[in-house]
């Protein structure tokens, strides 16, 4: 028969709750050693990243104006006022045509000026015609004053012959001292009479000079008045005087249309004389100084120039900055075409640099994910940056040349200090 062993059963209770509680302890370690562990690094696609190399280089600081265009320099626009009031009769050129300085652009019609035209003629047919009515007139009075002049003088000549004579008589006393006296009276009243003669010739030369100046004023002002109507008259064929393209004016004339003297009928600009307006973020334009130099891309070639005017205002969060070219313009360019263009701020000598990333600003410190030197993961590191130009940023501290950082939009691993690329 079988003996009971109570003390077997005692040890093998102890052994189970001995292994239970090792087990126990040894779960609950792994367990923490679990929740002590990272999770792993996720996996990013190369393909989609956007990485460049630090390098040491010169910089270039540059601002950019991505929405700008070309527009009329303030010395290229041709404004065509109406010279009176007139009626719009024909078109013949539409905006956008090129035109040179005799390109008739439309006709205007003034019934009112063609009869003020007719009456200026003439009336300087009839200023003509008084003037020389006038001096036919005064001429014959002068000739009338020297017939008579003539003649004292011959009175005159003769009467001093005589007395001459008489004084001679008189002296080998062949005539009587009273004889010779009534001589010497006669002849001393003739020098009076010629000496009022000439005077009067002078006088009157001066008064007919006076007479025909007067006479020929009012035929300069029959003229000037006629001269303006004529120039009026022609302006009626409303032509370019320069050479450009045809711009469209804010409240364009139409056939029919009434204008009034003053009124802008036509609007010319010079298409070698425009200029680029930037528009820059008001952020970056704190920097931009008169006279800088800058680029101008009309998409057809890359024109250089220099900074003429920085707009002092400040219109949905950028300034207008304007650009004088220095450079010829490209076949097509016009007036409000579409350009970029870029400026320069300043030069950095033999700076660390790396390309400028899609998040971050200059003068700050940036977090950045830089690759291993086996180019199979990447870990974030703080950057520290300074000056920002249009597709670089200067290095302060965290990076040393040769290393390779992702410039690209990584916001998304924003909770990961690492990641694998694949």
């Amino acid at each position: 028969m079988d003996i009971a062993r109570p003390d077997l059963l005692q040890k093998r209770k102890r052994r189970f709750w001995i292994f239970a509680g090792v087990a126990v302890v040894m779960l609950a370690v792994a367990l923490f050693g679990v929740s002590r562990l990272k999770p792993a690094a996720p996996t990013v696609d190369r393909s989609t990243i956007w990485p460049d190399t630090v390098k040491r280089a010169d910089l270039t600081i540059q601002v950019r104006g991505s929405t700008g265009s070309l527009v009329p320099r303030e010395d290229s626009i041709e404004l065509i006022p109406a010279q009176t009031d007139a009626t719009v009769v024909r078109i013949r050129v539409l905006p956008g045509a090129k035109v040179t300085p005799d390109t008739i652009l439309m006709d205007l019609a003034d019934p009112q000026l063609q009869q003020e035209l007719l009456n200026a003629q003439l009336a300087l047919k009839a200023a003509q015609a008084d003037y020389k009515s006038l001096q036919a007139t005064l001429q014959s009075t002068l000739m009338d004053k020297k017939t008579a002049a003539a003649q004292v003088n011959s009175d005159y000549t003769q009467d001093q012959l005589q007395a001459q004579t008489d004084k001679a008589l008189y002296d080998l006393g062949v005539i009587s001292g009273l004889a010779y006296s009534k001589s010497k009276n006669t002849a001393d009243q003739l020098t009076t009479q010629h000496q009022l003669s000439h005077e009067q010739l002078d006088v009157n030369q001066s008064a007919i000079k006076v007479q025909l100046a007067s006479a020929q004023t009012r035929i300069d002002q029959a003229k000037a008045l006629l001269d303006l109507y004529q120039k009026q008259s022609q302006a009626l064929e409303v032509r370019a005087g320069i050479s450009g393209v045809l711009a469209p004016l804010a409240t364009p004339v139409q056939v029919g249309q009434h204008v009034t003297a003053g009124t802008s009928v036509a609007e010319v600009i010079q298409l070698d004389k425009l200029k680029a307006a930037l528009q820059i973020a008001e952020t970056q334009a704190r920097d931009i100084q008169i006279g800088q130099p800058a680029s101008i891309d009309t998409h057809n070639g890359v024109i250089p120039g220099h900074v003429t005017r920085i707009d002092p205002s400040v219109v949905n969060g950028t300034r207008t900055v304007d650009v004088e070219l220095d450079g010829p313009l490209p076949p097509g360019a016009v007036p409000s075409l579409s350009v970029d263009g870029t400026i320069d701020l300043a030069r950095l000598t033999n700076v660390l640099q790396v390309g400028r990333p899609a998040l971050g600003n200059e003068n700050s410190t940036l977090s950045l994910f830089k690759e291993d030197p086996d180019g199979k993961g990447a870990v974030r590191v703080p950057v520290k940056v300074g000056r920002a130009s249009v597709n670089a940023i200067q290095v302060l501290e965290g990076l040393k040349e040769g290393d390779t950082v992702i410039l690209s939009d990584m916001s998304r691993e924003d909770s990961v200090d690492r990641i694998r690329l694949e």
